[in-house]
């Protein structure tokens, strides 16, 4: 006569070949997104939010050098930046520039924009019950301004640069969200905009897409590891079977 301890045991396996069958699954797919110019329209906001911390500091750099460094993480780019004047910035010094960046780029969150099919594409993912999150270099202060323009269900996860360890181009964001989500790593496609969305997704072991919404170029994000790029969300809406989403049969 079986007892509770071996119903309880019989339950236990059942339940973990459950979860081994869903994680070998080939149809399971998930999407992991940056923010800022992948889903919204803010780089060149960042980038003068940037231009406008260093200025105060005394630093003068041209903006197209950095927007080059725009989706890696705030201490790398400032490190990138110093590689790119000689000046050296203290801990104190950066800590500071980057509030300034926060409060300048605050002051232009009214100009924030929804990409175009951002959320359409969010939404399209919802309806084919294919999960997603986002996962930005962006700290919550400056994040906030971008994430309350687009229409999330509550349980999406977001990750941001408070969460981690390291940002972009260390693979940690991509690989907090799939843990969010509850799927591997190897089966999320992650998109972005930058070289240094793609990187991380290639150090996670990711596939990845890159979008032009940001203003790098086709080869470029090919170069760093693009499966695919599109113009912007819009495009990739129009192409996602190309990323193995299937849509619903028309009833």
């Amino acid at each position: 006569m079986r007892n509770a301890t071996y119903d309880a045991i019989i339950e236990f396996f059942r339940s973990l070949l459950d979860l081994m069958t869903a994680s070998q699954d080939s149809d399971s797919l998930a999407f992991l997104f940056d923010l800022d110019g992948t889903l919204v329209d803010s780089v060149y906001q960042h980038v003068l939010a940037w231009r406008e911390a260093t200025q105060a500091s005394g630093i003068e750099l041209p903006v197209w050098r950095i927007h080059r460094q725009i989706g890696m993480s705030g201490g790398l780019m400032l490190h990138a930046l110093w590689r790119e004047t000689g000046r050296p910035v203290s801990k104190d010094e950066a800590e500071r520039i980057q509030r300034l960046h926060a409060d300048a780029f605050a002051k232009q969150a009214p100009s924030l924009r929804v990409l175009p099919g951002a959320q359409e594409l969010l939404n399209a993912l919802t309806a084919a019950h294919v999960p997603y999150a986002i996962a930005t270099s962006g700290r919550l202060q400056s994040a906030q301004h971008t994430l309350e323009l687009l229409q999330l269900p509550p349980e999406t996860p977001v990750v941001t640069r408070d969460q981690v360890k390291r940002a972009k181009p260390d693979p940690d964001l991509f690989l907090a969200a799939a843990e969010q989500l509850r799927v591997p790593i190897a089966k999320c496609i992650v998109v972005g905009d930058s070289v240094w969305d793609l990187l991380a997704a290639r150090r996670a072991s990711a596939l990845g897409v890159g979008l032009l919404s940001g203003g790098y170029g086709r080869e470029e994000l090919e170069r760093a590891g693009a499966y695919r790029t599109y113009d912007d969300p819009a495009d990739l809406l129009r192409h996602l079977d190309e990323c193995g989403v299937r849509p619903d049969p028309p009833a």
